[in-house]
């Protein structure tokens, strides 16, 4: 699994080489610019709202008013700490929610923009055929839509193991690890669509290479660090990326 988080890194790379080389650049900003404003706004308005929701959650508990009697330093910093680590679980579910919204919705061109590097990487124009475009989008948001239930069943197990002390601070780890796998999962399974993979091979082939998919969306996460131009680029990198990953697994 090592090799392929190294395959998956380095394809971001080749993909900005991929990009500027075949002059993309118009299907990233579009889809680019509109994700980083929905992203932006979203994250501000979800911070403030769940730290609402987590306050009023101790409140009703009793355990705010717990905290504020005791008088022991260390249990009142395990409960900021709680605290905080749960409004970082109440943030990765929101992005999480967010993300495969966004996948959803540019589904089209997602499709589009994978079907379009592999003609590139092969060398050969691929007729435009409508009929097989829409099984891909179809296809896409099927899967968005299947990620998006299990990561919030596995978000759910972990949200109620992060009450549990010091383990608890370990699930923000185990959360984005989920995040990563099932992202990159959704970037990978277009090119499973055009290798003609139903739903259930493309699950055990991309289970057979989780590496490839937590690589992904490892440096999708990554990418939001830097704030506005990371937000933009990395949408349509990671697709590019996951075909060029795929494809230098071919070739091995």
């Amino acid at each position: 699994m090592l090799k392929e988080l190294i395959i998956a890194i380095q394809s971001y790379f080749k993909a900005h080489h991929f990009i500027v080389k075949h002059r993309l650049w118009k299907w990233i900003i579009i889809p680019g610019v509109l994700y980083a404003v929905l992203f932006c706004a979203g994250i501000y308005l979800f911070w403030h709202s769940s730290a609402h929701v987590i306050d009023y959650f101790f409140s009703k508990t009793g355990l705010k008013a717990l905290m504020i009697k005791e008088q022991d330093t260390w249990l009142r910093f395990l409960f900021i700490f709680g605290q905080l680590i749960l409004q970082l679980i109440l943030l990765f579910v929101y992005f999480s929610w967010f993300k495969y919204l966004f996948l959803i919705i540019g589904s089209p061109v997602f499709a589009y923009i994978s079907e379009r590097t592999e003609a590139i990487i092969d060398g050969k124009e691929y007729p435009f055929d409508l009929k097989q475009f829409g099984k891909d989008v179809i296809r896409g948001i099927g899967i968005a839509l299947r990620n998006t239930l299990w990561q919030t069943v596995y978000m759910v197990s972990i949200f109620i193991l992060a009450f549990i002390p010091l383990i608890g601070w370990a699930t923000p780890v185990l959360v984005l690890f989920i995040e990563c796998y099932y992202f990159g999962f959704s970037m990978l399974d277009y090119n499973s669509e055009r290798r003609k993979l139903s739903v259930s091979q493309s699950i055990d082939f991309i289970g057979n290479h989780k590496g490839l998919a937590i690589g992904n969306g490892m440096v999708f996460y990554l990418m939001h660090g830097l704030p506005i131009i990371g937000w933009i680029l990395a949408p349509t990198y990671a697709v590019i990326a996951a075909t060029l990953s795929l494809h230098h697994q071919k070739r091995s």
